[in-house]
């Protein structure tokens, strides 16, 4: 029932690994690309408690209730991975991401409901930490594709303003592993139908009524739990920080860790073959630097995937303290984001994005698993929208003010941009000390 999640998270990984590189290929600055991300958890904010809400309220005796959301979202996902990395000028490819991270999130909303649904709250743990095992693959898979691709003689060079074909395929690669890997789910997985159906029903009438139900969904929001209020603190500095790494990680490590920073862009029509010749190698040096960083960046999701199947094996059999290990997850992750400041080459640093995948293993199941041991079963999917806001909040602080922020903390290198995402994580990891829940706490 999670296989799935392979394809969204193959979305997500080019999304975050190659979406700077496009916009840099494209002609942004370094300074303007967290700007240019915002259209990802704009969309995020809006679209999430509302599939969550519609989820709740769906039912079909052949599709049940999240998977109709997860078919449509996979169609207009893969749609949106082919198109992205074809847009010509900047503003089509922030308009492609929009899309896309809508797309993405009709699919991966009623994910995170769906192991709630058919899990018992003593196996939930388990069950988000077998999601986690499947992203950890995606994520190692997805950010190295472009590395594999231009080794099998794709090229990974092409004219001023041009995304380089290696790039282009991996995109249409990660759109044909997304529809598949969400269509095995969809035909594979069953699910429960509602225990009072004649309720059930009465509540799918109200939901048709867009005023009836955006005062549930405000409801909802001014009576949420005070743990999970407290849980959103905890994600609100976790995703700072991972939003920091998705825009700023590009540019900071191909300057920082590679010394190969995106040449500026010439005209070729007027310009000496001594520029062009002097141009082309440094853009060759930056598109090699930027496979690299994707590629350490597939690290993450590699040692994320090694730490799940670890709790897979473990939960499986015993409990755990679902807020010390998170807590002790996101400080490990802090530590990595702040040794890329130190580094001078490239050879350590696949072991920080190792570091940052404890972290990411733990963003991606613990919360989830605290959040649903005490919410109501009727609005797991409307909670579950919510929660998703404590994600794409802060991505929009970020998108607005990472720039400002790092610059003012640290100075304007864009490598100081990882020493704030570290900042951020540091303190996510003290936040779980505000997470006192019995229920929440232990599995």
């Amino acid at each position: 029932m999670s296989f799935g999640f392979l394809g969204i998270q193959f979305g997500f990984a080019l999304q975050g690994g190659f979406m700077s590189r496009i916009f840099q290929t494209l002609g942004a600055n370094e300074h303007d690309i967290p700007m240019l991300w915002i259209a990802a958890p704009l969309t995020g904010l809006i679209v999430q408690p509302i599939i969550g809400y519609l989820s709740d309220k769906t039912w079909h005796a052949r599709w049940g209730r999240r998977r109709p959301f997860f078919l449509i979202g996979a169609v207009l996902s893969s749609l949106a991975l082919f198109a992205v990395p074809h847009s010509s000028v900047l503003w089509m490819a922030a308009g492609s991401l929009w899309v896309l991270d809508a797309s993405i999130n009709i699919s991966m909303e009623p994910f995170r409901a769906l192991v709630a649904d058919k899990l018992p709250n003593n196996q939930r743990s388990y069950g988000f930490v077998m999601q986690t095992l499947i992203i950890g693959i995606g994520t190692w898979v997805a950010s190295n594709l472009p590395l594999f691709i231009t080794k099998m003689g794709v090229s990974n060079v092409a004219d001023p303003g041009v995304v380089p074909m290696s790039v282009k395929v991996a995109f249409a690669l990660g759109a044909a592993v997304f529809i598949v890997s969400m269509l095995i789910t969809v035909f594979t997985t069953d699910e429960y139908p509602p225990e009072d159906m004649e309720a059930f029903e009465a509540a799918k009438k109200n939901a048709k009524n867009p005023l009836v139900a955006g005062r549930e969904i405000l409801s909802n929001i001014q009576n949420m739990p005070l743990t999970m209020k407290r849980l959103g603190l905890v994600q609100f500095f976790s995703w700072f920080a991972f939003f920091a790494m998705w825009s700023m990680a590009t540019p900071a490590l191909t300057a920082h860790v590679f010394n190969a920073p995106k040449p500026q862009a010439i005209h070729l029509n007027v310009a000496s073959d001594e520029v062009i010749e002097g141009y082309q190698l440094a853009s060759q040096a930056y598109n090699d630097a930027a496979d690299q960083v994707g590629a350490n960046m597939g690290m993450y999701g590699l040692s994320s995937m090694a730490f799940a199947l670890l709790l897979t094996l473990y939960t499986s059999r015993r409990k755990i303290n679902r807020r010390n290990l998170h807590m002790a997850s996101l400080m490990i992750g802090a530590l990595g984001f702040f040794s890329m400041f130190w580094m001078d080459s490239p050879d350590y640093l696949g072991v920080a994005f190792m570091a940052i995948g404890i972290a990411w293993a733990s963003i991606l199941s613990m919360p989830y698993a605290m959040l649903s041991s005490f919410i109501d079963g009727e609005k797991m999917g409307v909670f579950m929208g919510l929660f998703n806001m404590f994600i794409v909040i802060p991505q929009i602080v970020a998108a607005t003010s990472l720039v400002a922020i790092y610059t003012f903390l640290f100075g304007d290198s864009a490598i100081n941009a990882m020493l704030l995402a570290g900042l951020s994580l540091a303190i996510a990891s003290l936040s779980n000390l505000l997470i006192v829940n019995p229920e929440a706490v232990k599995d």
